[in-house]
């Protein structure tokens, strides 16, 4: 088997749609978030933000200039999420727009070039009976092969609170993906120098995400379930062995029947971390059947050439085969211009 058995599948890419801009424009309650997300932030990089945003609106927005930038990079198929801006402030009929109009856009545009895009949906995670109707919606009556969450569901209601036991029960009977991305971090003005809000605070916030989803047993109840995180999954893969060691020495931690490790060798993460060895490290923490291609397309802390860093990582042909492409279709269903849908023994190995 070689590295070119499947197209190269970018399972992290954005979207933007000026049709929620423009719907929760004049918002009290948006203008509240961007005065907190910008005193974390701090002024240098809320400057550049905005300035950025600028820059990138063609690229976010034009299928054209998709398509060539993934030509670019040797990708073949991309993953389409909208920008990951949470709302988790608008109420329920907000909600409810904003979720329509972000899987109606995100929808429309894939349906343009079916061979090269798939969609990921959008759901209202604060209002949880909502977001199980709008997760059957976007698998359903969209088409969609996921939906995109924040690392909470609103501020004091984490992703394993109880009251989303529904959409996750939901999320495993569809077959639906769940891709878990970050938007800064809690930790506020702590983070309010050097982009620390991005650099220190998304993988922050992605490390204590998934450990809650961890140590609360969600993925032994729901053992189907197909759970994706951004930047490698954060900090947590570096230092796994942490948590087992709590785990196995303290009551409080001894939650579920298998240490944290075994059960986030279960959740897929993409390659965006960096640096070759970085890559060798996330493969080796787990497993080659678990990492898929990620760009973060179009922004800044994103790369270029997804494919080519995964080459540079001087892994075996059979864990290249996997990152690059059998692993998303394991994640996301069957994709275009696979041959079958392969099996994990088929693409490195079960763990």
């Amino acid at each position: 088997m070689t590295a070119s058995y499947a197209p190269a599948v970018d399972v992290h890419a954005h979207l933007g749609v000026p049709a929620v801009d423009q719907l929760i424009a004049n918002e009290p309650r948006l203008a509240r978030q961007r005065q907190i997300d910008a005193a974390a932030l701090g002024p240098e990089s809320q400057a550049v933000n905005v300035a950025q945003i600028g820059a990138l609106a063609a690229r976010l927005t034009d299928l054209d200039l998709r398509i060539e930038a993934m030509d670019r990079a040797g990708v073949d198929i991309q993953a389409v999420s909208a920008v990951p801006l949470p709302h988790s402030w608008a109420g329920r009929e907000l909600a409810a727009r904003i979720a329509a109009a972000s899987n109606e856009a995100v929808a429309g545009y894939c349906a343009k070039r079916p061979d090269r895009l798939v969609p990921i949906g959008a759901v209202a995670l604060q209002h949880p009976d909502l977001a199980v109707r709008q997760l059957r919606s976007a698998v359903l009556d969209f088409g969609m092969r996921g939906v995109q969450i924040s690392t909470s569901a609103a501020p004091g209601v984490e992703l394993d609170d109880p009251s989303l036991a529904d959409f996750w029960a939901t999320a495993e009977e569809l077959g639906a993906a769940v891709l878990i991305h970050p938007w800064g971090c809690t930790l506020g003005e702590r983070l309010n120098s050097y982009y620390l809000f991005n650099t220190v605070g998304n993988p922050v916030e992605t490390a204590l995400a998934l450990s809650r989803i961890a140590f609360s047993g969600l993925l032994e109840r729901h053992p189907a379930l197909r759970i994706w995180a951004a930047h490698g999954g954060g900090y947590l893969p570096t230092y796994l062995g942490r948590a087992d060691h709590a785990w196995h020495h303290r009551p409080d931690a001894r939650t579920t029947a298998a240490p944290p490790s075994a059960q986030l060798g279960r959740i897929w993460v993409d390659s965006l971390v960096y640096a070759p060895h970085q890559l060798r490290h996330l493969v080796a923490a787990l497993g080659p059947t678990q990492v898929t291609l990620g760009s973060d397309y179009p922004f800044d802390m994103g790369v270029e050439d997804p494919v080519d860093r995964l080459l540079a990582a001087g892994l075996d042909a059979e864990t290249v085969t996997a990152i690059r492409g059998g692993n998303a279709q394991r994640l996301l269903g069957r994709l275009p211009g696979f041959p079958h849908e392969p099996s994990i023994a088929s693409i490195g190995g079960v763990q």
